[in-house]
């Protein structure tokens, strides 16, 4: 193909320089996939325990209970509150706010850190009541 060797090469994760922004969209699409399978892995074993009876809940309800439960309980909880803080920052960069060098920073280490908060702050209440 003539020319063909002069196009330019498609830049690959070895050429981009890591940066907040980076991060927070690879989390963002980290988060939405693992609502979407595991969440929806314990949504459907949930709503199959309540149909399944007293014995069967109770099954469901002990094992959310034990320390591994919980780290998917909270695991989820991170990650509905992550994809959330993320999809409101990408609805304001969609309305075409926030794309000054600064503000986009900013907002990148504040998604996740607003998540983690989010869920700290919601896991306490919950073991703490």
């Amino acid at each position: 193909m003539a020319g063909a060797s002069n196009r330019p090469i498609s830049p690959h994760l070895q050429i981009w320089k890591w940066g907040p922004a980076m991060l927070v969209s690879i989390l963002h699409r980290v988060s939405g996939d693992g609502l979407s399978i595991v969440g929806s892995a314990v949504f459907l074993w949930w709503l199959g325990a309540l149909a399944g009876g007293e014995q069967s809940y109770l099954t469901f309800t002990r094992h959310m209970g034990e320390w591994y439960g919980q780290v998917l309980l909270i695991g989820l909880t991170w990650a509905f509150f992550n994809h959330t803080a993320s999809g409101i920052r990408h609805l304001v960069l969609d309305i075409g706010a926030g794309f000054e060098l600064k503000s986009n920073q900013l907002w990148s280490i504040l998604t996740p850190l607003i998540a983690l908060a989010l869920t700290g702050a919601t896991w306490a209440y919950i073991l703490l009541r």
